[in-house]
């Protein structure tokens, strides 16, 4: 057999078992992170977090709940429904805070930090092994010369992408 042939004959089978591969896995895995056997899990109930924290900035609020559920809509094929979901995920805001971060060489602060903390509480009705409750933070810093009514749209978004993104980590992407 010469050496093309034999080459050919390699590389067919090498693309027909990744060709198996990739079929084989797609009820349960896709390109986005999410790992979801969509035979036994079908449906997510996602509540709206009210925000407990003692500082408030209104829209807050509904950036993150529109915020998560555009995660599951988007990167998954869950069915979003208001009760008895496979998948239940609800929780509250519970911090929202500044604090100076650094001080400049004046003796002024320089950095301020912004922190936003949700606590998560996440039900799997097909596997109750997987339930947990869980605290998710993200911070931000910005510089103190600026006010923070000027930044807060900007750094809440960022905060409540990053927020987002570890919960659906921690809730679909069990890697």
């Amino acid at each position: 057999m010469d050496w093309n042939r034999r080459l050919h004959i390699v590389c067919s089978l090498v693309v027909c078992c990744m060709m198996t591969c990739l079929v084989a896995c797609i009820p349960t895995y896709s390109f986005n992170g999410a790992s979801i056997n969509y035979a036994t899990t079908k449906t997510i109930q996602i509540a709206d977090f009210p925000i407990r924290s003692t500082y408030v900035w209104s829209p807050m609020g509904p950036i993150f709940n529109n915020e998560l559920k555009d995660q599951y809509a988007n990167h998954t094929k869950l069915i979003q429904v208001k009760r008895n979901g496979d998948l239940k995920i609800e929780g509250e805001i519970t911090q929202y805070s500044q604090r100076n971060k650094s001080v400049s060489s004046e003796g002024h602060s320089a950095q301020v930090e912004l922190t936003m903390s949700v606590n998560v509480r996440f039900t799997n009705n097909v596997n109750h092994k997987e339930d947990f409750e869980r605290q998710f933070t993200s911070t931000k810093t910005y510089d103190s010369t600026q006010s923070l009514s000027s930044v807060q749209e900007e750094l809440v978004t960022q905060m409540v992408k990053d927020i987002c993104d570890q919960i659906f980590n921690a809730t679909v992407a069990n890697w």
